[in-house]
């Protein structure tokens, strides 16, 4: 490994860091042999290596002293001792995607480095990501555009004040979850009404698909969408006064709500 040759290096090899390193390949943001990867699990580095032809290594110090930038993608509980162990380079813009985790508390490991605080979700995966960053006290201009170019890779990119990070972790961070269970509440219901499971659950991910898109694409609000849909005595009319006497709203509310407070209580250890 040529240290002078490495623009990206991430320190984790999980789900989230995978998704970003394949979008950032096929947008061809990064070279394969200019991206190292630190990763304890052998077995998992030699995945990477084999799948993706980067570079990969278990010392979390090589992966530092090489970056330009250096992408945090470890869990947040486990952020103390990985950091303990680390001499920061000075010459790196860090970028985190650990939930909770404050830009305050990432400074103070990375003392005057360009810092920036992102969180992405699992649509990433397949280039359908939502971000947001929110950026430290020693990013310029730069920076926040670098990584903003990075983030492109898998899907829209927002930037917000710090203090917004919880809730974006409980909404968009978390919301894939939700969004899951009410395709797969769906495709069961269409189970329980006598459709084949694979065609009800065809039915209920092009519904929601669909009408996401037409959200996006039209700027339409969903409660007027919902009100076009409605016709009077019909059908959706009543669903829909059965998903309000259950709760429906109120349910997703809640979840974003509570998601948020844990997005908080990680940042408080």
């Amino acid at each position: 490994m040529e240290s002078n040759s490495i623009c990206l290096s991430i320190i984790g090899g999980g789900v989230m860091a995978e998704a970003i390193l394949s979008r950032l390949l096929v947008k061809q943001v990064f070279m394969a042999n200019t991206i190292l990867v630190s990763e304890p699990s052998i077995e998992r580095r030699d995945f990477l290596a084999q799948k993706y032809q980067v570079q990969v290594t278990d010392q979390n110090q090589a992966a530092v002293s090489a970056a330009q930038v250096l992408l945090l993608a470890i869990k947040p509980q486990i952020l103390d001792p990985v950091v303990a162990e680390l001499t920061p380079n000075p010459n790196s813009m860090v970028i985190s995607i650990l939930a909770g985790v404050t830009i305050k508390k990432l400074e103070q490991t990375f003392a005057q480095q360009p810092v920036i605080r992102v969180m992405p979700n699992t649509p990433a995966t397949v280039g359908a990501g939502m971000t947001a960053i929110a950026t430290g006290t020693y990013a310029q201009t730069e920076h926040v555009e670098q990584a903003k170019s990075i983030f492109a890779a898998v899907g829209e990119v927002v930037e917000v004040s710090e203090s917004s990070m919880d809730a974006v972790t409980g909404l968009s961070g978390s919301g894939p979850a939700f969004v899951a269970l009410a395709i797969e509440a769906l495709a069961d219901g269409g189970v329980a009404s006598g459709l084949p499971r694979a065609i009800a659950l065809q039915l209920a991910t092009q519904t929601v698909l669909g009408t996401a898109t037409l959200v996006k694409e039209t700027g339409i609000h969903p409660g007027v969408l919902k009100d076009r849909v409605t016709s009077p005595g019909g059908t959706t009319i009543a669903g829909v006064a059965k998903l309000e006497s259950a709760g429906f709203r109120s349910a997703l509310i809640e979840a974003v709500k509570t998601a948020t407070a844990r997005s908080q209580e990680l940042g408080q250890r």
